[in-house]
């Protein structure tokens, strides 16, 4: 692959959400990411995009000869990441020091809900728990109703394994100038604080109130929202700028005069309303006629079913196929270093005894690990 992190190896020790979204984003870059996966006899590829372009090998982590496999496969990386609770690793014998014995230059990414200190970091939790202490998910759903749940893009992949491989990022750069590694601490709560800077300082200004549903950008608006079409599709309007709104009121034909007071909240569920009544007179795709491409800040609310159809998606291969299943494009671009997708996922340990010839095992030192069990067979 020639992305721009091609050259660099990490190990991916396998987990699950967050985890291999971190994999994903970094082997779509370029890197060489060897998933280090359960031995199981369920040796059928999946369709999991999460776990694309990377190879797979069985390892049985609870055996002596397991762990000494992974720690020669450290021997010959630049960074290792995953999401087990605070400890696991340790007592794996698979920790930051560890590996660092092995490999002093090595990124030792750590994916986590709470961190790896602090009252809750031994808890159990999920995207929902996370985004919900980090003052995320208050915010989210529409005014006098409770909150909503942003599916698990705000604390999984947003706030966790995005985090992450920006941390992993950072933390090789670095690594390039000092000839030193370090643990990367990446927590879903503190990702999810990150991604709610600026209506801190919002907050911070008094131009956010507590009260979900009221402000500029919760629904609270009629300006910034979803409208139900005629045939029971959805729109959505961003129109915040003035001369946005004001091509919104004149595409969606309602009276100038009567909707010229754009940032009087208190006028806000009254426009809300109107402007439902009008959005209700036409199809989704009519309205796409008459506002799509325009400064309205307007696009129809497409499910992912149909997004990939759409003529802009399509004219930029947001998304592709790959041994015919649908999925994001890597992203982002860049104009030398292009991304690729090598393969889809890989069948659990499929690629064991190739992926140990690469990083320097003798067909004899497999054949002796796969023996014992402490490998797969693949």
């Amino acid at each position: 692959m020639g992305g721009p992190l091609a050259g660099y190896r990490i190990i991916e020790l396998a987990g699950i959400g967050p985890g291999p979204f971190c994999g994903m984003m970094l082997s779509d870059m370029g890197a060489e990411v060897i998933r280090v996966d359960r031995i199981s006899p369920n040796s059928a590829a999946s369709k999991d995009v999460l776990a694309r372009n990377r190879r797979s090998i069985g390892v049985d982590l609870k055996r002596s000869e397991g762990v000494e496999t992974v720690l020669r496969l450290v021997e010959t990386a630049d960074g290792l990441f995953e999401g087990f609770r605070p400890g696991v690793t340790e007592r794996l014998g698979l920790g930051p020091e560890d590996c660092f014995a092995r490999n002093p230059k090595l990124i030792y990414g750590r994916m986590t809900g709470w961190g790896q200190e602090g009252p809750m970091a031994q808890a159990a939790g999920h995207d929902i728990n996370y985004i919900g202490l980090a003052g995320a998910l208050h915010a989210i759903g529409r005014a006098g109703e409770k909150p909503v749940p942003p599916l698990n893009l705000v604390g999984d992949f947003g706030g966790g394994g995005m985090y992450l491989a920006f941390g992993m990022v950072c933390g090789l750069l670095e690594a390039q100038k000092s000839g030193q590694g370090q643990v990367v601490d990446a927590a879903m709560v503190d990702g999810a604080a990150s991604l709610m800077a600026m209506f801190f300082s919002m907050a911070a200004g008094g131009a956010f109130k507590d009260q979900r549903g009221t402000n500029l950008l919760d629904t609270g608006a009629h300006f910034y929202d979803t409208y139900e079409t005629k045939d029971g599709g959805h729109i959505c309007v961003g129109s915040i700028e003035p001369q946005f709104y004001a091509l919104l009121v004149e595409k969606s034909g309602v009276d100038p005069e009567r909707f010229g007071r754009q940032m009087d909240a208190g006028l806000w569920p009254d426009y809300k309303a109107e402007l439902a009544a009008v959005f209700r007179q036409k199809s989704r795709d009519e309205w796409c006629e008459i506002m799509e491409g325009t400064d309205v800040c307007f696009a129809p609310v497409l499910s992912i079913f149909e997004a990939p159809g759409h003529p802009h998606n399509q004219a930029r291969e947001t998304f592709v196929q790959v041994d015919g299943v649908t999925q994001p494009a890597p992203a982002p671009r860049f104009s030398r270093t292009e991304p690729t997708i090598a393969g889809s996922a890989r069948p659990p340990g499929a690629d064991t005894a190739a992926v140990l010839a690469d990083c320097g095992f003798t067909a004899d030192e497999v054949a002796a690990l796969q023996s014992v069990g402490a490998v797969s067979a693949g």
